[in-house]
């Protein structure tokens, strides 16, 4: 069972401070939890790469060629009088290409979206209703408790007004 070291603050600057400090002491797993956009996060956690862009591109190459394939594989399963011209053409199979794109690009954005935003949860995450009114907190998980104490000592030195061990299941 994996424990998480949580320290409050009540400036969004220390908040910050603690981030850097125990991500340059070699923590990975970082959660800052804040009532307010904070300026400055991306600089000290490191920017996210979003995986919904290719969540909707490879959605758009799906819905492409499962549109295509189903009206060429209509045409040639129910063939009817084409009077010696193709079969299969390709400029009226574009609009049922395009709208099968358009179609499983959204859809599979929106299942991205999903599980890029971990939902539905199936585990627990940390969460201090304090920092939904007014107080800032950082949440670092902690292997065992060498690691509890040394983010402990980090984050009183850098101005935790509390710092709680908080368990998954908590």
């Amino acid at each position: 069972m994996k424990n998480f070291a949580l320290g409050l603050f009540g400036e969004p600057s220390s908040a910050l401070a603690a981030a850097g400090k125990l991500k340059g002491a070699g923590f990975d797993s970082l959660e800052l939890m804040s009532p307010i956009p904070i300026a400055g996060v991306e600089e000290v956690l490191g920017e996210k790469k979003s995986v919904i862009k290719r969540f909707t591109l490879f959605g758009g190459l799906f819905g492409a060629l499962f549109g295509f394939t189903l009206a060429a594989g209509t045409a040639v399963l129910y063939l009817h009088p084409v009077g010696g011209r193709p079969i299969i053409t390709i400029p009226p199979f574009l609009i049922i290409t395009y709208e099968a794109l358009i179609f499983f690009g959204i859809l599979f954005t929106v299942a991205g979206f999903f599980i890029s935003s971990r939902l539905p949860a199936f585990r627990d995450r940390v969460y201090v209703p304090e920092t939904g009114v007014d107080k800032f907190a950082v949440s670092v998980a902690c292997d065992n408790e060498e690691h509890f104490k040394r983010a402990e000592a980090i984050l009183h030195e850098a101005g935790a007004e509390q710092v709680r061990e908080v368990g998954e299941e908590d």
